[in-house]
C-alpha cells in the first residue's frame, strides 16, 4: 500500500507541472472553445472520425447532452457531421482543417515547453520518465488498440 501511495503522490506533483504547461499551451485556444469542447477536438484528432455515441462514450460525457455540445463545435467550424459510408442512419463526427489546426498548434506549444523541461534530464533519465508516462498512460486508458499497436505496445 505505501508503494502506490508513494506513487501516488509523486503523480500528484507531476500533475501540478504539467497542469501548468497544459494550462499555458491551451490558453489562446480556450478564447474559441471550451476546455470540454477541446477534449472532443483532441480524441477527434487521435482517433479520427467517430460516431457520435462512441465520441461520447470516449469523453465520458453523458449521450442524452452530448448532441447540444457537438451542435456547438460544428457550429463554430472545427467539426463537422458527415453519414457513414456504411450505413446512412450512422453519423460520423470529423475534423475540419479549423479543428485540427487548432489542436496542432496546442499540440505544438505543450510539445515545445515538455521538451525543454525534459532537456534538463539526462538521456537515461528520460527514458526513464517516458516508460514512466507512457505505462500511465495506458493504465488511465489514454490510449486506442490501434495508437498501441503503431507504438509497439
Amino acid at each position: 500500500m505505501r508503494d502506490s501511495s508513494s506513487a501516488a503522490d509523486a503523480t500528484l506533483l507531476v500533475s501540478r507541472a504539467l497542469l501548468g504547461v497544459v494550462a499555458r499551451s491551451v490558453s489562446t485556444a480556450l478564447e474559441v472553445v471550451t476546455l470540454p469542447q477541446f477534449r472532443v477536438l483532441v480524441v477527434l484528432s487521435s482517433a479520427g472520425p467517430m460516431r457520435m455515441g462512441a465520441l461520447a462514450g470516449r469523453v465520458h460525457a453523458n449521450q442524452s447532452t452530448f448532441s447540444r455540445s457537438m451542435d456547438k463545435i460544428v457550429a463554430g467550424g472545427w467539426a463537422q457531421r458527415s453519414s457513414s459510408p456504411g450505413s446512412r442512419r450512422e453519423v460520423l463526427i470529423s475534423l475540419t482543417a479549423s479543428g485540427r489546426a487548432l489542436v496542432d498548434e496546442v499540440t505544438e506549444r505543450r510539445h515545445r515547453e515538455i521538451a525543454a523541461i525534459l532537456d534538463r534530464l539526462t538521456p537515461p533519465e528520460q527514458e526513464s520518465v517516458r516508460a514512466a508516462l507512457e505505462l500511465f498512460a495506458i493504465a488511465a486508458d489514454e490510449y486506442s488498440v490501434e495508437e498501441l499497436l503503431v507504438l509497439g505496445i
